[in-house]
């Protein structure tokens, strides 16, 4: 009865490590192993490239924190729908994937410090001049997706004319075309559209910086503490030492 009953003990306690084992790894001696997930059908944000692998600004940025914090990190191509359930559940440790910091979000995970402004920005043809806000576009046309922070803003500037559309990619034909004078979208848009497509590359500029705030940030599951300090340490070299800076240079400019 004893040899049985300890065979029972033996056999929990190994089911039990094998439940531990699925998380963050991290054995004597080794770095911090960090598995984020992202939906990387968000360029320049998160795409895949033509050889499969999983680019832009966010992968960049956080291969620099990993750099820096001192920890090793694996992306994990994950669907948007499920994402935040996944890293509920474990199944990940941190979701880096334009997610917008809002004070809801933070009743259900945690948050690293900010890491960018993905605000509304304004986009001109290349060859405009004498303009480098919203206010300098009175007496033209702009336009913006409706039902967007970015229509709600130009609706806000006196002497601006709003074109509104269902799609932001035709309001950025539009742009190419003359039709209207300039479109308004949040900054990772409107360098997708500006900097990043084949058919308005060249074509457009982004001027200014963004006018309103949309602050993204890294989320880790609620009270996972080990893996927000480690991603909080390498963010804050990053962002003390300018490398951040460099990339948006790179993917957002």
């Amino acid at each position: 009865m004893f040899k049985k009953v300890l065979l029972v003990l033996i056999v929990l306690v190994a089911i039990q490590g094998l439940i531990f084992a699925t998380g963050t790894q991290e054995k004597k001696g080794e770095k911090l192993h960090i598995v984020v997930a992202t939906d990387a059908t968000w360029p320049p944000m998160e795409m895949v490239n033509e050889k499969k692998e999983i680019v832009g600004f966010d992968i960049d940025l956080m291969k620099a924190i990993a750099r820096e914090g001192g920890f090793t990190v694996e992306f994990k191509n994950t669907a948007w729908d499920g994402i935040f359930a996944g890293l509920a559940a474990g199944k990940y440790d941190a979701v880096m994937s334009s997610v917008t910091i809002t004070e809801e979000r933070k009743k259900q995970m945690d948050f690293s410090i900010p890491y960018i402004n993905a605000g509304q920005v304004l986009v001109v043809r290349k060859e405009e001049s004498g303009v480098s806000k919203l206010e300098d576009m009175v007496g033209k046309k702009v336009g913006a997706q409706i039902g967007t922070t970015g229509a709600f803003a130009v609706e806000k500037v006196k002497g601006v004319m709003l074109k509104t559309y269902d799609e932001i990619g035709l309001a950025f034909e539009d742009l190419v075309n003359g039709r209207i004078d300039g479109v308004v979208a949040d900054s990772p848009t409107a360098a997708n559209f500006a900097l990043q497509n084949a058919d308005f590359k060249g074509k457009l500029k982004i001027v200014g910086k963004p006018f309103t705030e949309e602050y993204y940030g890294i989320a880790v599951k609620k009270g996972n503490k080990k893996v927000l300090d480690a991603i909080n340490k390498g963010l804050k070299k990053v962002l003390d030492s300018g490398e951040n800076k460099k990339l948006e240079e790179k993917w957002l400019r």
